[in-house]
This record gives C-alpha cells, sequence and structure tokens, in this order.
C-alpha cells in the first residue's frame, strides 16, 4: 500500500506532513520529526551538505543601557519630606525584616542628603 501524498510541498530541512523543522541527520536510519513522528530515510539526505552560521549584533546597534541610578540611592523617589534637611524626595525600599505575618520595613533615604530612616508597617 502506497502512503497518502504529502501535506506539504518543501525541502528535506521540514516535514512534509506537519511542516515543522526537521533535526539533522544523525547515526539513525531515519530522521523522525518531533511534531508528528513522521520518518524519511536518512538516504534521503546523501550528497546534501548542511551549512550553519552564527551571526552576532554589533554591539552599536544592542539595546540601550538604562540610566545607572543616582550614587547612594535604592529604589524609586518618592514625595516625603527628610527630616534632617527638609527636601521632598526620598528614595524607598523594602525588605521583610519580621516574620512573614507581619508587615514589610520600608527603608527612606533622602535624594539630597543622603539620610536614612525606616518605617515598620
Amino acid at each position: 500500500m502506497e502512503p497518502p501524498p504529502s501535506r506539504f510541498q518543501s525541502c528535506l530541512d521540514f516535514c512534509p506532513e506537519c511542516g515543522a523543522v526537521l533535526p539533522r541527520p544523525g547515526p539513525r536510519d531515519a530522521v523522525c520529526c518531533a511534531r508528528c513522528a513522521f520518518a524519511l530515510d536518512v538516504a534521503d539526505f546523501d550528497g546534501r551538505a548542511v551549512r550553519t552560521a552564527v551571526q552576532f549584533n554589533r554591539p552599536e546597534l544592542a539595546a540601550p543601557r538604562p540610566p545607572e541610578p543616582a550614587p547612594g540611592l535604592d529604589g524609586p523617589v518618592v514625595e516625603r519630606r527628610c527630616p534632617r534637611c527638609g527636601h521632598d524626595g526620598m528614595a524607598y525600599r523594602t525588605r521583610q525584616t519580621r516574620s512573614a505575618d507581619e508587615g514589610q520595613t520600608v527603608f527612606y533615604t533622602c535624594a539630597r542628603c543622603k539620610f536614612q530612616e525606616k518605617e515598620d508597617s
């Protein structure tokens, strides 16, 4: 009995049944599609050259790095008055310093004088 005709017209890089990329031939007698289990005889690949290339992006085309945070500031800046210098801008970060059923501790750092304070919630 002859197998049904292929659903795809493709080269040997793709499975003729489901269109998935076929693995490269190995030591086995057949190349099997990982998606639909279709098998091709390894002899079908005789005389074909397999070429691969790796292309790296140029560094100048890479995505720009985010700006460095101001030295000494951890976290976003919020409108909070510094008790030492009166500046309206403090960075904050949170940490779980006590048991899990208690609130987090919020650490504030003044953007101007670098004064630090903490608030337990």
